[in-house]
């Protein structure tokens, strides 16, 4: 199924769309940034976000010709990507996102915490592109190999998927998908789809800040584990939250070695609601710093632009969770740490890297 603008399953009481009016491209929303919907206090919203690939200078800001010269016929190609293409500003020097907001949340104030609930997500096209451009990703001194001219330009690899559909009502279970790469004479390299949301954040209070690197105000974060039914935790910063989306992904490594990963558009639901104060504090260790809730794990992250110090950041926060979550004392905490909780690299290709801890919650039930 291809999800146009406002075709197929909406199910949320708010409706975002992505539009040259209703996204900003490369740079993160701040307090100067008109809100695109308002929501109360929990209320679901229904995102669609548009993948930045087949879109950029890069790709000649044409999907239509892009895609398909890779062999997408024109009714698969998103509309919305060709609005944003043609009409929608990308500042110089901005980051490459298609950021879908910001969403005004009633009631939300500095100090509060943000919980945001990702209730489904599902791509809206069934292909998608890894990239790998102009020096930049963990090998980038060695890839992408230069092109004729002498120049590192962009190396894309186009990919079709066997993509997840909705949740079925009644057994609510989804086909997972799969990706796939060709290579070799005829081989294929196949992979599980697993859709999430490589950004998702709340306004600054200033800016202009670029869309790539993320911070306490999450964005692009890019921890893989924020699919359908995780839950996210963001510091608010001004009031209303000013919550966005974008950097949709169908499935990533750790790390993101390469640059990207794969990359395809989606449509997200989540559902925004408000913590204060005491309820707030009690959950440990979120104000300043987004934290990542699954079904059997607490992920504290840490953010900073030397991978050494990512690391300690995780590791401060994650003691900083322990003693507040669950009154456990620091140096057990560290000690726990070392001996269960598995550290892992996010992202190391945004200029400022992220390391997440990945906190087991049966060890901690009664």
């Amino acid at each position: 199924m291809i999800l146009q603008p406002g075709t197929g399953p909406i199910r949320s009481s708010h409706y975002l769309p992505a539009t040259a009016e209703t996204i900003s491209w490369g740079i993160i929303p701040t307090a100067e940034s008109e809100p695109r919907t308002r929501v109360r206090s929990g209320d679901t919203v229904t995102i669609d976000t548009v993948s930045h690939e087949g879109v950029l200078d890069d790709f000649g800001r044409d999907p239509v010709g892009w895609f398909g010269a890779h062999g997408v016929p024109r009714d698969e190609v998103l509309h919305d990507a060709v609005d944003i293409a043609t009409n929608a500003v990308h500042p110089p020097g901005a980051g490459p996102h298609v950021i879908t907001g910001p969403i005004h949340v009633e009631g939300a104030e500095p100090g509060d915490v943000l919980v945001v609930d990702v209730l489904d997500v599902v791509p809206r096209v069934p292909y998608g592109v890894i990239s790998n451009r102009h020096g930049m990703g963990v090998l980038s001194d060695e890839y992408p190999l230069p092109g004729a001219d002498g120049r590192i330009a962009t190396v894309s690899v186009f990919a079709r998927t066997n993509g997840t559909g909705p949740v079925d009502a009644e057994s609510s279970t989804r086909e997972p998908g799969s990706g796939a790469i060709a290579y070799g004479d005829g081989k294929l390299a196949r992979f599980p789809l697993a859709p999430f949301m490589g950004v998702m954040g709340i306004a600054r209070a200033a800016g202009p800040v670029s869309s790539t690197p993320p911070g306490d105000f999450g964005g692009n974060i890019d921890v893989k584990y924020l699919q359908c039914g995780s839950r996210l935790y963001l510091p608010v910063q001004i009031p209303g939250a000013g919550f966005y989306a974008g950097d949709p992904h169908f499935a990533q490594g750790n790390g993101e070695v390469c640059l990207t990963a794969l990359e395809g558009s989606l449509r997200g639901d989540v559902r925004l609601a408000v913590l204060r104060g005491a309820e707030a504090r009690a959950l440990g260790g979120l104000i300043g710093s987004p934290l990542v809730e699954t079904d059997e794990h607490w992920i504290p992250i840490g953010i900073d632009a030397d991978l050494d110090q990512a690391l300690v950041h995780a590791t401060r926060n994650a003691v900083r969770f322990l003693e507040e979550r669950f009154g456990m004392e620091p140096h057990l905490a560290y000690a726990y740490l070392s001996a269960a909780a598995d550290f892992e690299i996010s992202q190391a290709v945004n200029r400022v890297k992220g390391v997440h801890c990945k906190i087991r919650k049966r060890d901690f039930e009664p």
